[in-house]
C-alpha cells in the first residue's frame, strides 16, 4: 500500500512544528542581528517550521544597559524589523522576535509575532526584574494592564498588549500565547492565563544569562507549565555574542509537551541553533477535554478567553511529507528513560503487590488461590503473590497454586509450572481436567467425544471454564479467595472466556498490566534480585516461551496454538491501545504514529533493555490490517466482558479498562466510526 496523499504529513495528524533559534547575538548591532534573525528564519523554513521563537531583545541584544534608551539605536531597531517583516512575505514559517519598541512616550520590552510579510501583533513584557543583577525597570515599562490597544511598527499598525493570542484558521489547534522571560519565573504566569484562554503552545523569548544550577531552574519551570497548562511550552534563552561585562550566557533552548522535554538545544554552543519538534497540539486540546479542571480553573478565572483577542492569521501548511520531528515510544507502557527504569518497575510491581495485601488482609479467608500455567500471566499473578506473603510475614504455603493440564498442555510449560511453584515455595498441586471435559463435551453431544477432531469455540472454553470453576471451588473448600491472572491487552482484545473463565476471579490484580509490561516487569524482577537466582532461571524460560492458551492441540507439523497469529502481535495491540485509551485519538492518527515506530527495525524509541524481539518492524498494510482487527475487537465485540470486570488495581498512567475506573463504555455499541475515519485516510483498506 502506498502512502495516501497527505497521510504522511504531521499537519494532517495534530502537529505544529515548533522552533527555537538561537542567533549569534551582536551587540547593540540591529542590523547584523536582523541579518543573523532572517538567516535562521529561511533555515527554519526549510526545515517546515511553523513557528520559531527568539531570544529575547534578540534584535537590540539583551545587555546593554542604558544603551536601550537611546533613539539611535531604537530608531535602527524598528528599522531593522521592518527588513525582517519584508523578508518573511515568502517564508512559511511564523516568527517570533525580540525588540526593545517605542510606544507613547514609552520603551517596552517586546515579542512581535510576525507572518508572511504581516505584523500579527506585538506583546509587552510584563514582569520586569529589578533585583540582583537585573535593571530593566530603568529602561522598560511593564505590560501590565495594557488591552485592546495598537502600535505603529514596521509601516503597519497592529494589535499591542498582553491579551493577544494567535491562531491559525487553516490548522486547527495552531493557537499560541507569548510572554518573556521574567514572566514565567512570576508565581502568576502570563502564560496560565493564555492557555486557559486557548493557546496550546506557550512561547517564551528569553535572555536568562546562566548562573550555576540554573538550567535546571529553567527545565523545572518549562516542564511544570506545560504539565499545570496542559500544554506545550517552547523557551529561548539568548547565547553566544551577548555582552559579558558582568554576566554570561548559555544559550538554551527547550521544547515540552505535557511536562516530556522534546527538544534541548547544545549549551554554550558559539553556533547559532535551532531546535525543532512536532508539538502535538491535538492530544493537548483531547487532554484538556478529557480533565474537566481545567475548564473549572478557567471558570474560576473569569473565563480568560472572553479577556483576549485572537488574532486569526492563514497559515498555508503545506501537507508534504516533512517527516516527524518526535520520538515515538514503540512500548509506551514500557518504561523508556534509564534514570526512571528501576523507579518505574518498583512502583509498577509494588501497586500490585500492596493492593494485592490489602484484599487478602480484607478477606476471611487464609489462602490465595492460582491457577499456573507456565504461561506469562499466571507467572506474574504468582511472583506478586510471593512478595505480597513476604509482605505480609505469611508463609508462603499461604498460595494455593494449581496446575491444569489439558488437551493441548505442553510438557514445557506444565514443567516450568512446576519448577516455578517449587521455586517459590508455594502449596503445588495438578489437576488433570481432561476427564471432566471429556464428561461435559459428552454431555453436550460435541463431536470431539466421538473422537472427532473438532477444536471448535466450544472446545476452548469448556477447558477455560473448567479450570476457572475447580478454582473458586477449591477456594470455597480451603478459604481462599482466587486471583486473576488476565492482563489488559486481553481485556482489550476481549481474549478471555467470559462468566466463569479466565476473565473472572476474586481479584484481578494483573487487569492493569498490559502483556509488554508484564514481559518486562518479569524480566526487571530478574535483574533486580527480586528472587534467588534459581527462580531468575524460571522465570526467563517462561519468557522465552510461546505466549499459547494451550487449548487446542499442535497441528500435523508440531506448531502449537499461537495467541498472536491469531489475534495480533501483542506489541502493536499495546501501541493502539494505549493511545485510545490515554488519549482518545483517531485511528488514523494512532496508524501514523505506529508506522513512524515501526516502519523499520531502526525506527521508532524502544528502550535498550528490551529484548532483541522488540526489533520487529511493520509496514504500514500490517498496522492498519491490525488496528482493524484491533478497533472491531475494543470498541464493538469486547465491552461486555468488561463491564464485569472484577476488582483490580490501576497501576499505570495509561489508564485500566475497569468499568469502574478509566473506561466507561455501552456493551451494545459498534465500531464504524472508527473504521470508516481509518479507512477515509487510507482508501486501500476499503478495496481490500
Amino acid at each position: 500500500m502506498a502512502e495516501p496523499a497527505g497521510f504522511a504529513s504531521f499537519h494532517r495528524h495534530g502537529f505544529v512544528r515548533v522552533g527555537v533559534a538561537t542567533p549569534k547575538v551582536f551587540v547593540a548591532d540591529p542590523e547584523r542581528n536582523a541579518a543573523a534573525s532572517i538567516e535562521q528564519a529561511v533555515s527554519a523554513a526549510e526545515q517546515g517550521v511553523d513557528l520559531l521563537i527568539y531570544p529575547e531583545l534578540g534584535l537590540s541584544g539583551y545587555a546593554i544597559d542604558d544603551l536601550h534608551l537611546q533613539d539611535a539605536l531604537l530608531s535602527g531597531v524598528e528599522r531593522t524589523l521592518g527588513e525582517v517583516v519584508e523578508r518573511s512575505r515568502d517564508l512559511g514559517t511564523v516568527l517570533l522576535l525580540g525588540a526593545p519598541l517605542r510606544r507613547n512616550g514609552r520603551i517596552y520590552n517586546c515579542a512581535i509575532a510576525i507572518a508572511r510579510g504581516r505584523v500579527l501583533g506585538v506583546v509587552p513584557k510584563t514582569f520586569l526584574p529589578n533585583y540582583r543583577e537585573y535593571y530593566e525597570k530603568r529602561w522598560f515599562a511593564s505590560g501590565a494592564g495594557l488591552r485592546g490597544l495598537e502600535i505603529d511598527v514596521a509601516s503597519q499598525t497592529a494589535p499591542f498588549g498582553t491579551d493577544l493570542l494567535f491562531a491559525a484558521e487553516d490548522l486547527r489547534d495552531f493557537v499560541f500565547h507569548v510572554e518573556i522571560c521574567e514572566d514565567y519565573w512570576a508565581p502568576t504566569p502570563p502564560s496560565t492565563m493564555g492557555a486557559l484562554a486557548g493557546a496550546t503552545i506557550l512561547c517564551n523569548l528569553s535572555a536568562s544569562n546562566i548562573t550555576v544550577g540554573k538550567s535546571a531552574d529553567r527545565a523545572l519551570l518549562c516542564a511544570s507549565q506545560s504539565m499545570r497548562c496542559v500544554a506545550a511550552y517552547a523557551y529561548s534563552a539568548a547565547g553566544d555574542g551577548e555582552s559579558t561585562t558582568d554576566l554570561a550566557w548559555d544559550g538554551q533552548g527547550s521544547i515540552y509537551e505535557l511536562g516530556e522535554p522534546l527538544a534541548q538545544s547544545e549549551r554554550f554552543s558559539r553556533e547559532p541553533q535551532i531546535i525543532a519538534a512536532d508539538v502535538d497540539v491535538q492530544r493537548i486540546r483531547l487532554e484538556r477535554a478529557r480533565t474537566p479542571t481545567f475548564n473549572d480553573a478557567a471558570a474560576l478565572s473569569g473565563h480568560p478567553e472572553t479577556a483576549f483577542r485572537t488574532v486569526r492569521f492563514r497559515h498555508q501548511p503545506s501537507f508534504a511529507d516533512l517527516g516527524l520531528r518526535r520520538a515515538i515510544r514503540r512500548f509506551p507502557y514500557v518504561p523508556d528513560a534509564p534514570e526512571r527504569l528501576d523507579l518505574d518497575c518498583y512502583e509498577s510491581f509494588n501497586i500490585q503487590v500492596s493492593a494485592l495485601v490489602r484484599r487478602f488482609e480484607a478477606t476471611s479467608g487464609s489462602h490465595m488461590v492460582i491457577g499456573v500455567s507456565g504461561g506469562l500471566d499466571s507467572t506474574h499473578a504468582l511472583i506478586v503473590a510471593a512478595k505480597a506473603c513476604d509482605l505480609m510475614g505469611l508463609p508462603r504455603s499461604t498460595i494455593l497454586g494449581f496446575t491444569m493440564p489439558g488437551f493441548a498442555t505442553g510438557e514445557e510449560t506444565k514443567g516450568n509450572a512446576w519448577r516455578l511453584m517449587r521455586a517459590l515455595g508455594v502449596e503445588a498441586e495438578e489437576i488433570d481436567i481432561r476427564p471432566a471435559a471429556r464428561q461435559l463435551l459428552a454431555d453436550m453431544g460435541h463431536p470431539f467425544a466421538s473422537g472427532e477432531k473438532v477444536y471448535d469455540i466450544a472446545f476452548e472454553n469448556v477447558q477455560a471454564g473448567l479450570r476457572t470453576d475447580y478454582l473458586f471451588r477449591l477456594a470455597n473448600q480451603r478459604r481462599g479467595f482466587v486471583v486473576g491472572t488476565g492482563d489488559l491487552s486481553e481485556l482489550a482484545l476481549g481474549w478471555c472466556t467470559y462468566g466463569v473463565g479466565d476473565q473472572m476471579s476474586h481479584y484481578a490484580v494483573n487487569a492493569g498490566l498490559p502483556k509488554t509490561l508484564i514481559q518486562y516487569l518479569i524480566r526487571w524482577t530478574v535483574r533486580t534480585g527480586q528472587f534467588d537466582a534459581a527462580t531468575g532461571d524460571i522465570l526467563n524460560a517462561i519468557l522465552d516461551t510461546e505466549i499459547s492458551p494451550e487449548l487446542v492441540p499442535a497441528d500435523e507439523t508440531g506448531a502449537i496454538q499461537s495467541t498472536q497469529s491469531k489475534v495480533g502481535p501483542y506489541e502493536l495491540h499495546d501501541f493502539f491501545l494505549f493511545h485510545v485509551l490515554r488519549y482518545g485519538l483517531p485511528p488514523s492518527k494512532i496508524a501514523f504514529l505506529a508506522w513512524h515506530a515501526w516502519r523499520d527495525a531502526s525506527a521508532g524509541l524502544w528502550p535498550a533493555h528490551f529484548p532483541d524481539a522488540a526489533k520487529n518492524a511493520y509496514d504500514l498494510p500490517t498496522i492498519a490490517s491490525w488496528l482493524e482487527a484491533f478497533l472491531r475487537r475494543f470498541f464493538q465485540t469486547s465491552q461486555f466482558k468488561r463491564s464485569a470486570l472484577p476488582n483490580g488495581p490501576k497501576i499505570s498512567a495509561g489508564g485500566s479498562l475497569s468499568p469502574r475506573g478509566d473506561w466507561r463504555a455501552p456493551s451494545d455499541s459498534v465500531a464504524d466510526v472508527w473504521l470508516q475515519e481509518l479507512r477515509d485516510a487510507l482508501p486501500e483498506l476499503e478495496r481490500r
